[in-house]
């Protein structure tokens, strides 16, 4: 079989537009290179500088970065060059498919978002989203999910038949693991880092619930003497409307307290997250919530908010809050700092349950996916 791959989102450079759907067009696609048994990938990438092995690369134009340029080249060309190559299938790797292409159709959603928060959305954002992704889904044989909360949404919102819908998790990266004491104490030492710290990781934006976070550390340092001595690090790349949690900080009088170290290249991930006490995560909604199999797999305790699918990736190895809870929040943190035991029955935990999140698995899966969106009926 011959799978036309849409990777335009990919990008690999150092900003948060290397993270998050780019990342698992990037690990997905060098997977099904390693992973495809005899079969043919044809990926379509704007990215100058990707590589995989045993993947075909055409690369578009430089014009073709710009969204509504993006979009257009998308339902227009690209299933002219799908056909021409001779795919025998083509799969949209973010939410959306080329409308008119006669070839057999997978598509991978990776959350509705746009439709249960569409507040969060500048409206153009959100109405692109939400009729090309659902035309998307209507017109696909197979559809992807990343979570099985995805994959109820599409059926809670959309109404899409269960059997049509696959659910592939996402997987994690090798160089996530656990490293040494010495490793560790050498990066804390090179940045600076604070001696004891709470970690989240991701885009600052207002789904992350991280105003929350602020307020809830600030509340823990009030009642608890031993929250004078750690510190709370937000890193990620500004999204939107990020403002409010820096005016939270502010308003606490945490400006020595909770540092903003910015956008982290993806080679220095895996020590923030080792150096870290525990990694929180307070996030509302997610698709998947990567940070969370990331951190587990470096061994690092996960605090993190009952979303349901962070409950599906973290299973029993997290200590878990409510996420419209502050006060929730607060006892989390209190029960880990009270419990020194508990930290390395979550990193046991942890380490164990990440295990499950591949790369080969997630392409394996995919795989399967192709075979049966050929045959299906249409």
């Amino acid at each position: 079989m011959h799978i036309a791959v849409n990777a335009q989102l990919l990008n690999t450079a150092t900003s948060y537009r290397g993270a998050g759907v780019s990342n698992y067009s990037q690990h997905l696609l060098s997977a099904l290179g390693q992973e495809s048994h005899g079969h043919r990938i044809t990926a379509f990438v704007n990215d100058p500088g990707f590589r995989a092995a045993n993947v075909s690369l055409h690369r578009s134009g430089r014009w073709v970065a710009r969204p509504l340029a993006r979009i257009l080249w998308e339902q227009t060309v690209l299933p002219l060059l799908s056909a021409g190559v001779g795919a025998d299938l083509v799969h949209g790797l973010v939410n959306v498919l080329p409308l008119a292409t006669k070839l057999p159709a997978v598509v991978t959603v990776h959350d509705l978002s746009f439709v249960r928060m569409p507040e969060k959305f500048h409206p153009a954002k959100r109405l692109y989203l939400t009729r090309l992704c659902a035309a998307s889904v209507a017109k696909a044989r197979r559809v992807i999910a990343v979570s099985r909360q995805t994959a109820d949404d599409l059926i809670t919102f959309w109404g899409v038949e269960a059997g049509k819908i696959e659910v592939v998790y996402n997987g994690v990266a090798a160089r996530f693991r656990p490293g040494t004491e010495r490793e560790t104490q050498d990066f804390r030492v090179t940045h600076g880092l604070p001696g004891r710290f709470l970690l989240y990781l991701g885009t600052l934006e207002p789904r992350k619930n991280l105003t929350r976070l602020v307020d809830a550390f600030a509340r823990w340092r009030e009642i608890d003497p031993v929250a004078q001595d750690v510190a709370l690090v937000l890193a990620g790349g500004r999204g939107w409307c990020y403002d409010e949690i820096f005016r939270r900080v502010r308003d606490w009088g945490l400006e020595k307290a909770v540092h903003f170290p910015g956008f982290i290249p993806n080679a220095d991930l895996p020590h923030w997250y080792r150096a870290a006490e525990a990694f929180v995560y307070p996030s509302l909604f997610e698709g998947f919530g990567l940070p969370v199999a990331e951190a587990m797999a470096c061994g690092t305790p996960v605090i993190c908010s009952d979303a349901a699918s962070l409950l599906e990736v973290v299973g029993d190895a997290s200590l878990v809050f409510p996420a419209e809870e502050t006060e929730g929040l607060v006892q989390a943190l209190r029960t880990f700092f009270a419990q020194p035991e508990l930290a390395a029955e979550l990193t046991q935990r942890g380490t164990a349950r990440s295990r499950r999140f591949t790369w080969e698995r997630t392409a394996a899966e995919t795989i399967q996916v192709y075979a049966a969106a050929q045959y299906a009926n249409e």
